[in-house]
């Protein structure tokens, strides 16, 4: 069985996305549009969206005009959204609408994933829901050198120190990545 990953990119002071549910603060970062490849989970079978990641891929990359597009960042991986609305779907991509608890879903996205990685791609809340059922393993950050004035927070989820082990820490081009093992709870 795989492994259930938020990987995800941050401002310095833990936003991933603004106010506006933007990205266009990390694309002017140099570096940002291609990540370097070390940085991606190359073992990621399956993807995981909240709506609004969702959503903001297919407006930023006009991916329902251009379908081929989905394929650049996803590739033929499924996708799973989480959501609690009918949304619009790219030609050619397999995506699966999800709803209700994370809890609830794990067995479906484990089988989808089979021995792969579960990729939790964003937001931070969709990551939180993986943590409060007990089954996110890892959380890697690229820390990006922008501060922004609010927005979405990395993972808004009170998770002290003696649950996180660092793993690494490197700098990758003007990023910092830091990746984190999360340990179960104390007594679980």
């Amino acid at each position: 069985m795989g492994r259930i990953l938020f990987d995800t990119a941050t401002a310095l002071n833990g936003f991933i996305a603004d106010e506006q549910n933007s990205l266009a603060w990390l694309f002017a970062v140099d570096g940002g549009t291609t990540p370097d490849a070390e940085v991606l989970p190359a073992n990621a079978g399956v993807l995981v969206e909240g709506s609004t990641t969702y959503e903001w891929v297919l407006a930023e990359s006009d991916i329902l005009a251009h379908p081929e597009r989905w394929r650049e960042f996803h590739g033929d991986r499924p996708t799973f959204v989480f959501t609690t609305r009918d949304l619009p779907v790219p030609d050619g991509a397999d995506i699966t609408f999800l709803r209700g608890d994370v809890a609830d879903a794990l067995p479906r996205l484990r089988a989808a994933a089979g021995d792969t990685d579960i990729w939790v791609v964003g937001g931070g809340d969709l990551a939180g829901q993986f943590l409060d059922a007990g089954a996110l393993d890892e959380i890697a950050v690229s820390i990006a050198p922008v501060l922004l004035t609010g927005g979405a927070p990395l993972l808004p989820r009170r998770l002290e120190s003696d649950r996180l082990r660092l793993v690494s820490a490197k700098a990758v081009g003007q990023f910092a990545r830091l990746v984190y093992a999360v340990e179960p709870p104390r007594g679980a």
